[in-house]
Order: structure tokens, then sequence, then C-alpha cells
């Protein structure tokens, strides 16, 4: 036992030491600096000076603008690893969190965080730099979804190798990002369908209300071959641009002043344009809220011939604000909402605002500043789950675990960060994979191996791949202590290539149906779960994960030995637990 105190103690203490270099291997270069800095072969930077005619009447550099430099560059990375030419199909929200005036620099980096089929994920990294005193600000980051096409037809690219540990991270979670955008429409209608929105018009101040009508805008382009891509497809960057123009007149009719865009949804470019096309351009304020305003816009093309025939190119949302001289938000008029069309547009933009911080908050924010424990409801369910899954895949990434003790067969590695203490567990276990991923999704079943798992109840059954359990465990610090109980999210996801692991990732949400009881200590966990790798026809590698927190890691630095003996006790009979139902569920491996 002494032994197996002493292991862990010194992976510890060797993750501190090794920190350093190891950080500098995944970058590409050693200790002394000897090596070449690795570059991920996609990537693909540029940088340009802002001059007078890039920006707008403040002097800083037109978003419409960026956001073409934006797409050139993604689509050079795209190009880049496909070998043949890739037009632009979705690009993800964007926050914008700093303006770029004239004279400074942009810095745009792209490069492929993971190939499908003839699909691929491209991430943007966009920076600006004053020459003048080496000041650098972030402005936003980007993540885009081109299509290769040979001939006009789908070509079928060959996957990505990550080597970094950012690389792995971007990958592992790429196929997560690529399950929402599939499911992004149907995500939006639902959400709209049971979002609940308070019918405030009556409270508003009518003096200082601006009809709908008075801020729409329409304007017509047309695509010129400047405009057009190597094959004669309009860049999509520049179609974007274009949505930007009209938005921002839209919004500057609601407020009288140049409005600043901060955010824009999700584009999805629904088929090409070409050279003669005339695009019709429409935009108009949808709501107006205290200190933003939401615009929406759309894009339909036509040749010049078949006018009647107009094809729907793209749609958007866009948030504006109005800054005053010291850069703060002032307070905007309110929109009257004209006839049933704007009152519905009026009530979905206040559903997409709750929507849009759920989303900002839980998908763009760092892991360690969201709270352990998040409020569920249907309007954030599916980026719960999408962070759910990828904080695991992430945690699962990372190269700076340390080998901390092996004994029967099963590995312990650790690994500490600045707040969080994380274990992992590894076994190979003679049973069929899928079947393995059946037994462990079942949360139910749980009590039948894990002797911590007193009792477990479901709560909801979201849908096909999330559940919400409550777990009664046993008490952390002896008797004298009260059981702790945990209100946790269960996500599930099948691999998505050969190679990928299944995933059951956990975390804690809050419901008003199950609060903190005086019986109980109410657990949290903010990131745990299991992978679990095919290899072979019937051997499958159980990992199991679990991230510590503060409030745990006092116990666990205090009972370092006795904790590894208990988590090798436990996945012991986990393995025991799959082997003794390695039949039982055939015919449900059907299904998968």
């Amino acid at each position: 036992m002494q032994n197996i105190g002493n292991q862990l103690r010194r992976g510890l203490t060797s993750i501190f030491s090794g920190r350093a270099s190891r950080k500098q291997a995944a970058q590409g270069r050693d200790p002394a600096g000897t090596m070449e800095t690795y570059r991920n072969p996609t990537e693909v930077q540029m940088s340009q000076l802002v001059l007078l005619y890039h920006t707008n009447h403040r002097g800083e550099l037109s978003v419409g603008q960026l956001l073409k430099w934006i797409d050139i560059t993604a689509c050079l990375s795209a190009e880049k690893h496909a070998g043949c030419p890739c037009v632009t199909a979705s690009v993800d929200d964007i926050y914008f969190e700093h303006t770029i005036r004239t004279g400074q620099v942009v810095n745009i980096k792209a490069k492929v965080n993971r190939a499908f089929n003839s699909s691929m994920e491209v991430g943007i990294q966009v920076t600006s730099e004053d020459p003048c005193n080496e000041k650098q600000w972030n402005v936003c980051k980007a993540l885009a979804t081109f299509v290769a096409q040979r001939n006009s037809s789908k070509v079928k690219l060959k996957q990505i190798l990550p080597l970094t540990e950012e690389e792995k991270v971007e990958y592992s979670v790429a196929a997560e990002r690529r399950r929402m955008r599939l499911v992004y429409t149907e995500t939006i209608r639902d959400l709209l369908a049971k979002s609940v929105i308070q019918d405030d018009l009556e409270s508003r101040d009518c003096s200082r209300m601006v009809p709908a009508e008075k801020t729409r805008v329409e304007s017509v382009e047309l695509v010129l071959p400047p405009h057009a891509n190597h094959q004669g497809n309009t860049f999509g960057g520049q179609i974007m641009a274009w949505m930007e123009n009209v938005a921002t007149i839209a919004a500057s009719r609601l407020c009288g002043a140049h409005p600043t865009l901060k955010t824009i949804e999700m584009f999805h470019f629904r088929g090409p344009s070409q050279v003669g096309d005339r695009l019709v351009l429409k935009a108009i304020v949808n709501n107006a809220f205290k200190n933003s305003m939401e615009v929406g816009v759309c894009v339909e093309a036509y040749h010049q011939e078949m006018e009647s025939c107009r094809r729907h190119l793209n749609s958007a949302f866009m948030t504006f604000v109005v800054l005053d001289g010291d850069d703060q938000p002032i307070t905007l008029p309110w929109i009257q909402p004209q006839g049933e069309e704007g009152e519905r547009r009026y009530r979905e933009a206040s559903a997409r605002k709750k929507m849009r911080l759920d989303r900002k908050y839980i998908v763009s924010c760092k892991q360690t500043e969201v709270p352990l424990s998040v409020p569920w409801d249907p309007s954030n369910q599916v980026y719960l789950s999408y962070n759910n899954v990828s904080s695991l895949k992430m945690l699962m990434a990372k190269d700076t675990w340390v080998l901390t003790s092996e004994i029967n067969k099963i590995k312990l590695y650790t690994l500490e960060d600045d707040k969080f203490l994380s274990f992992h567990m590894e076994m190979t276990v003679y049973t069929d994979t899928a079947q393995a991923f059946l037994l462990l999704s079942d949360l139910g079943r749980r009590p039948e191996w894990d002797k911590h798992y007193q009792s477990v109840e479901l709560v909801q059954q979201v849908d096909e791949d999330d559940a919400i359990y409550r777990v009664i465990s046993t008490a952390l610090g002896g008797a004298e202590c009260k059981p702790q109980d945990f209100v946790v999210l269960a996500s599930r996801r099948k691999p998505c290539d050969s190679g990928e692991p299944y995933v059951l990732a956990l975390r804690s949400v809050t419901l008003p149906t199950h609060p903190k009881t005086p019986e109980y200590t109410r657990g949290e966990t903010l990131c745990s779960g299991f992978c679990l790798w095919r290899e072979g026809d019937q051997q499958t590698k159980v990992s199991y994960y679990n991230q510590a927190t503060t409030s745990f890691l006092n116990y666990v630095t205090t009972n370092v030995a006795g904790l590894s003996s208990e988590f090798i006790t436990t996945f012991k009979a986990c393995e025991q637990f799959l082997l003794d139902n390695k039949s039982e569920l055939a015919l449900s491996l059907q299904n998968l």
C-alpha cells in the first residue's frame, strides 16, 4: 500500500518537473530550442495591413472585409489538404471581441481540424497587432465547413493525423461539432417551439418605438468575375460581406446612428451562385433589446432571364450594438412588430437571444469558466450535451498523463493542472466493444459493480443518446458524514469513424424538480465518463476518466494510497461485470 502511495506521489511530482518540456515537445521543439518549430501541414497564414478603403466611417476595419479575408484563408487551408477546389458549406457562430483600426495589422491563421467524407472543419484564429507599439489583441475565432469538389463531384478526403495535444483535442471535438451542425435547423425549430417568450410589448415606451418595416432593406448585387473563385462560383466571403452591409443599413435605420456588429449566427450555404447571377439581399430588424438588436438577413439568386425562379442561398441573424464615445453600448429604441410575420420574427428573436447566450456560455467559454452544475432546460439541452461529450474528449486527448501505478493489468494515470486533479483508469477486457458500451451506458446497472453507487434513478430520458439520472452515493468522509446525491447528465456517442472510441460522458446539471435536500450532501462532477476502443473481434480497451474538483482535492491528496486501491478494486469489479454479462445483450447489438 505504501509503495502505491509513493508511486502516485512521484507521478504527481513528475507532472510539475516535466510540464515545461512536454509542452515544448507538443509544440514541436525541445527544451533547448534546437528543433525546428512544428507546423501543421494544412496551416495557412494571412497578414493584411488595414488601409483606409478597408474601413468604415470610424476608421475601423469593415467586418465584411474581414469575413472575406477569413473565407479566403480558410479555403486555401481546405484546398491545401484536399488537393482540389473547395467551396464554403457553413460558418459557425462568430463573436467579435475587438475592433481593428486603420494602420493595424490583421493576422489570420487557418488549419484543417478534421476531414470527414467529402467535408472538413477548418479552424480559424484572428488576431490584430499595432506595429507601432507591438500590442496584440484576440479578435475572433471561427469554424468553417468546406466541401471538396472536382469537376462538380464530391471528393473522398484523406484523414487528418493529429500530432500535438491541441490538434488531438480539435480533431476529437470536431466530430461532436459536426453532429450539432447536422441537426442545427431541426434543433432551432424545436427550441423555438418549446420556448415561452413573455409578451412585453405593452410595458414598453411607445414614444421610443420604431416600426419594423422602417428598418427593411433590399439590395441587389450582380456577380462579376472579381467576386468569383477559380471555379466560377461566388466566394462565400463575398456573399457574407454583402449580407453584413445590408444588415448594417437595417440596424442604422432603427438607431439613427452607426451600429457595430458583435455576433453572427451560423451561415449555412444552401447552394452555389455563379458569375452573371443577380443576388437579392433583404434585411430587417427583428427585435431590439435594451442594448442590442437582432437583424435577419436572407439572400436569393436568379438568372436575368428567370427572375421569377429565385433560389434561396443563405440566411443569417446578426446582433448589433451602438457604442458611445467610451465604447459602451447605449440604450436603443424598441421595435414595433407589424403583422403576423413581424410578430413571429419578434418572438423568435427573443427566443434566439436566450439560446445564443446559452450557446456562447456553454460552448464558447473555457471549461474552467463554466460552473459545475449548469441549469437544465429545453433551450440549452443540445449545447449541454455537446459540452458534456467534448469536455471528456478534451480530457482524453491531453498528452500530459502520468502513469502512476499498474496492478493486475490495470493502469492508473494522473494529471494535475491549476484547478483540477484528474484520474484515468485503463484495462483490456475480452468482450465485444458495442456490448460493453451498452452495459456501461445503462447507469441503472452501475450499482451492480460500483459499491460507491447505492442507487440510481432515471429522472428524464431526453432522447436516444442523453438521459438525466439522480445518483445516491456513499459518504466520502466516513460514517459520520451524510451520503451524497448527484444529478447528472449522461451522454453517449457511438464512433463516427473506425479507430474512434465509444463515449459515455457524465456531468452535473441542476433541475428545479430535484433541489438539494437536508439528508444528502449535493455532489457535483464537472467531467467524468468512459471511452471504449475496439481492439479486436472480442477485445475492448476500457478507459475511465474523472476530473476531481477543488472540493475533492483535499480528500484525494490525503488518501492517495487508499484511493488508488479503491480505484483498482472498483475497476476490477467493472471488468467482472462486463465478462459476466458478455452474452446478455447480443440482440441489442444489432441496433449499434
